[in-house]
């Protein structure tokens, strides 16, 4: 009988590998802030901190920190995956460099902010007018309205962090709020806006509302920055009468959680009193109708007069989940939500669905947190807030090399831990012939093929400037 040596190969291993790239796939990020101009956009904006006969660009130093979060880094150290090789993401900073600039920005952190914010708000017009019909504002109109999801989040401090403060939920932190719009069904979604928090910070705060719907209306290119056209879809936390009568004053469309008026028994009397006639079947995630689910318009039975003017009250009821805890004002072992928009066409089920197509946000801020948001590593405030800059701008990398390289493939809706273990950790050689500088990329690597097309796409596109 033959002797078993174990269930994997024994190798002889050695560190004497030259010319070899882990993470050769990361050259799709690269190319994709090229081809939007990123770069070139960076550079600029941040060439005030860029101290005479200094040899690291400021715009550079950010962009690699922005590249090392979205290949799976989480702290500035990180970037040494980036350093170990020139040949691909040329000359990157040393940690101490790399601190100084961080510092440096945070010195100035209005405008060092204000500086990244133009950066990106320059880049995402070139990378929406390159995509084309790709591009989340392709044909929007009232009828379909470009999306911003507007959430926030708990992020946990493990130190005495500056600003750290207790949270809601009994923690220690940040509770950033952020702004993100909407890719569709076909994609995923890209941040906007940021503001970074203390945990204190209320979850209905109208001053930071209007504060990151403002910065996220700023980033869209010319001709959103107004009109309904653009939905604001906001959870319970923007249900307040400060922020709705904004929104109406600033003519945008809104879709936004709320709370019935009134004492629980005048909520559940009106309740009771909806006739049979008013509710419609709702639609599950899919658009097909929910058994057990329904919604109807109340907007005449309740009291909103001192609400905006065109504020519809539609309301869903449905049979809770198994295991799921009823609230004081559900009625008949009937879940209610409410929710009040100003769209005035469409179907109450359509628009329902609409509403609950909020919880992408949730998504959207998992993957923020996948790509360095989890741990706010400075101690200082305005440190930090330079960090979810750079969050931002690495969730932007991915969106935008998704948008322009992926499209028509399942990887259009990959999030980024998937990304990274299909694609930009798929692993390279250097090779020099001639003047030229090859990168081969692993034949064996089951994305390989996919990897090169995104790079074909890429290439065709031609680099601003």
């Amino acid at each position: 009988m033959k002797k078993r040596s174990g269930l994997y190969p024994r190798l002889a291993v050695d560190g004497s590998g030259r010319k070899v790239v882990s993470g050769a796939g990361g050259v799709l990020l690269t190319r994709t802030a090229r081809a939007v101009g990123l770069d070139a956009a960076l550079s600029v904006a941040l060439a005030r901190w860029r101290r005479p006969f200094a040899r690291h660009d400021p715009g550079k130093v950010v962009l690699d920190l922005a590249i090392s979060l979205a290949m799976g880094g989480d702290c500035l150290a990180d970037i040494a995956q980036l350093r170990a090789h020139p040949q691909v993401f040329g000359p990157v900073a040393s940690d101490p460099t790399v601190s100084r600039c961080l510092d440096a920005l945070a010195a100035d952190a209005p405008v060092a902010l204000t500086a990244i914010a133009a950066a990106r708000a320059a880049a995402r017009a070139t990378a929406w007018a390159t995509a084309g019909e790709h591009a989340p504002d392709h044909h929007v109109d009232a009828s379909a309205p470009l999306v911003i999801d507007v959430d926030a989040t708990l992020v946990t401090a493990h130190s005495e962090k500056e600003g750290a403060a207790p949270t809601f939920k009994r923690g220690f932190g940040f509770h950033p709020l952020w702004a993100f719009v909407d890719h569709g069904a076909a994609g995923t979604g890209e941040p906007l806006a940021v503001l970074l928090r203390a945990g204190n910070a209320g979850s209905n705060t109208v001053v930071d509302h209007k504060q990151v719907i403002t910065a996220a209306l700023a980033q869209l290119p010319g001709g959103h920055a107004r009109g309904k056209k653009v939905l604001i879809r906001i959870d319970g936390a923007g249900g307040t009468h400060q922020l709705l009568a904004w929104l109406t004053r600033r003519r945008l469309s809104y879709s936004v959680g709320f709370t019935l008026p009134g004492n629980l028994a005048s909520i559940q009397k009106t309740l009771a009193a909806i006739p049979a006639t008013a509710w419609e079947l709702a639609y599950d995630a899919d658009g097909q109708i929910r058994p057990g689910a329904w919604v109807a318009e109340l907007t005449g039975m309740f009291d909103l007069s001192g609400w905006p003017p065109g504020m519809r009250l539609i309301v869903r009821k449905e049979r809770p989940h198994p295991g799921a805890q009823l609230r004081i004002t559900d009625l008949d072992g009937m879940r209610i939500t409410a929710f009040v928009t100003n769209t005035r066409r469409g179907q109450l089920a359509d628009l329902e669905l609409r509403h609950r197509r909020r919880a992408r946000a949730e998504d959207r801020i998992r993957c923020a947190k996948d790509t360095g948001l989890a741990n706010l590593p400075l101690h200082d405030f305005a440190q930090n807030q330079i960090w979810c800059a750079i969050v931002a701008l690495a969730a932007d990398l991915l969106a935008w090399m998704q948008t322009l390289a992926l499209t028509a493939h399942p990887a259009r809706r990959w999030e980024p831990k998937r990304l990274r273990l299909r694609l930009l950790s798929i692993a390279g050689r250097l090779a020099v012939t001639g003047r030229r500088r090859l990168l081969h990329l692993a034949a064996t690597a089951p994305f390989t093929d996919l990897a090169l097309d995104a790079l074909h796409r890429l290439d065709a596109l031609a680099a601003p400037g």
